[in-house]
């Protein structure tokens, strides 16, 4: 189907700038023209843009789509679907599944569910350990051949840096790049919030910001010794950005994301033990969130990532040590992000961050507006005020702090591979 998208402000971020007013042409799902249409492009559907920002369709690094094995807390189908409604058309799904993402039969799965749905592009990130254990080595090669683009242990620790070693030094020989959290787990044990003042007034047992530290630096390290490339999951604190920046400027082939949350909330939002602010890491201090926002802004932090964790409504209704950590985060996303673009990172630059930046981490060229490429397509009005509730989202999991909170920036349309999966309802 031919698709004009008509009087848009046409956003690249990998270009820079504010964009300009203009039309895109769509033609059997690859964008033909941006700017105006070519000679004798003949439309079958006219989509009416004036007042929307036209940007490429957002790539998200972290999305738990929870099947197989939990699907009472989504499904491939229902989160997939969220991220269409949240302009995602690129995500990488996480391995903590039930069995985990250890073996080509559960990758053959999640794709095969994932092309039935067909709201976006879904890439696996597979299990580095047998049952994310930390123990034994997963089948890396056959996972690689199966289709995964990078492998990882999600927040479960390896017991043994030995074992981390020679899976670094088989991934360095695969060329196949790992994504790893740094956590260091004795250290984190029992813990459910960040040590500090709030978590000691509270009662609660801490998590201390060495965790994260003494891991990345051990994990930095080996990276050196075995040439892997390394994306590091989901930093939260200081003194990781001064690291990862140090490792860097001499040359090591790492990048690493923030989760959107990390950027607007901290230990401070746990005072009431709302259940929904439990997330692992922790949210940390004020000093913490703020040089997160400078690794971003200094290109230390390559990307923002939703961190997409839904859960069913059990879940968050122990107390907050016993409820299970993460956010339904991916139609939050937009709007956080947008509030970057009004602390100084600009439209572009804030939208670069789950555009062109995280893309540049995959394979396919995602996070681009051009022609040529797929015409995957986010437009939004960046003005629009919508509140999160139970109704407004398309998540099987409403367990997201900034539920019943007004947001600003709501997605308006988006296109995947040519095709409107998401649209006013």
């Amino acid at each position: 189907m031919n698709i004009l998208i008509r009087g848009a402000q046409i956003l690249n971020p990998a270009d820079g700038g504010d964009g300009r007013d203009g039309d895109i042409a769509v033609e059997d799902g690859v964008i033909r023209a941006v700017g105006a249409a070519p000679p004798g492009f003949e439309a079958h559907q006219i989509i009416e843009a004036a007042g929307l920002v036209a940007a490429p369709g957002f790539v998200d690094l972290a999305v738990s789509l929870r099947e197989p094995g939990l699907e009472y807390k989504g499904t491939v189908f229902s989160e997939t679907r969220a991220a269409a409604a949240a302009g995602v058309t690129t995500l990488c799904c996480t391995p903590c599944t039930r069995p985990a993402v250890d073996s080509p039969a559960t990758v053959e799965l999640i794709e095969q569910r994932a092309a039935a749905a067909n709201f976006c592009r879904v890439l696996i990130v597979g299990a580095l350990s047998r049952g994310l254990a930390g123990e034994e080595l997963s089948e890396m090669s056959a996972l690689q051949d199966a289709g995964c683009v990078a492998l990882g242990n999600d927040l479960n620790p390896f017991a043994d840096l030995r074992v981390l070693r020679r899976a670094m030094e088989y991934a360095a020989g695969l060329e196949m790049p790992l994504f790893l959290h740094a956590c260091d787990g004795a250290l984190a044990a029992g813990g459910c919030a960040h040590e500090g003042a709030v978590a000691t007034r509270l009662g609660l047992a801490g998590i201390p910001a060495s965790a994260e530290i003494a891991a990345l630096g051990q994990c930095l390290a080996l990276a050196e010794d075995t040439g892997a490339r390394v994306h590091f999951c989901r930093l939260s604190c200081a003194r990781s950005v001064e690291l990862l920046a140090d490792a860097r400027a001499r040359g090591l082939p790492v990048s690493a994301d923030v989760a959107a949350h990390q950027l607007f909330l901290s230990e401070h939002d746990i005072s009431d033990f709302n259940p929904d602010c439990r997330v692992m890491p922790p949210l940390r201090g004020e000093e913490d969130r703020a040089a997160l926002r400078e690794g971003l802004r200094g290109g230390v932090i390559d990307a923002v990532c939703s961190d997409h964790q839904p859960h069913d409504i059990n879940a968050k209704l122990a107390p907050f040590p016993s409820t299970e950590p993460g956010v339904s985060a991916l139609e939050t996303l937009l709007p956080l992000v947008l509030g970057l673009a009004a602390d100084g990172f600009g439209m572009a630059g804030a939208l670069a961050l789950i555009t062109s930046r995280p893309g540049a981490l995959l394979p396919g060229n995602a996070g681009q507006l051009r022609e040529g490429a797929a015409a995957d397509i986010c437009l939004f009005n960046p003005a629009a005020q919508w509140r999160a509730t139970p109704e407004t989202l398309h998540s099987s999991g409403k367990n997201t702090p900034f539920l019943g909170a007004t947001l600003t920036g709501r997605v308006h349309r988006t296109l995947y591979q040519g095709r409107v999966v998401h649209e006013p309802e």
